[in-house]
């Protein structure tokens, strides 16, 4: 009986541990918080971009997912404007929250009118939990 509580705990430890390697090789590379922030908030647009809200849902923080569905996510986040580029021009960090300044180069989509592409910069707040940086949502 003590065997398998041992083993068991042992091979929860191992996951745990495979989880955590596993979230900071998706920052390897990424020398400082900023750089690291620079990297997701990219992978962030890039995946609105494309329309896979399940991978901008993915960049959500754990504490997050825990209240809201995909589906949730999805309702609120549908596609009003098209953006078609996207830019990290600066990221500013402190220990637990940096903010990304980017610069949208969006389409409006107001029906019946064709108008040209707009540029627009925003501020995002992503915030550090569980040892990596997540793109901060609100409830």
């Amino acid at each position: 009986m003590a065997t398998t509580f041992l083993s068991r705990s042992l091979g929860a430890g191992a996951l745990a541990l495979s989880a955590l390697v596993l979230a900071g090789c998706a920052t390897m590379g990424a020398s400082t918080p900023e750089a690291a922030v620079e990297q997701r908030a990219a992978a962030y647009w890039k995946a609105r971009q494309a329309g896979q809200l399940d991978k901008v849902y993915a960049l959500t923080p754990p504490s997050y997912r825990q209240v809201r569905t995909l589906d949730q996510f999805k309702m609120q986040f549908g596609t009003a404007a098209a953006v078609q580029g996207v830019e990290v021009t600066k990221v500013t960090c402190e220990p637990e929250k940096c903010v990304a300044r980017l610069k949208l180069s969006v389409t409006p989509a107001l029906a019946g009118l064709k108008i040209a592409n707009i540029d627009t910069y925003l501020d995002e707040t992503w915030l550090l939990e569980d040892g990596q940086w997540w793109h901060h949502q609100d409830l």
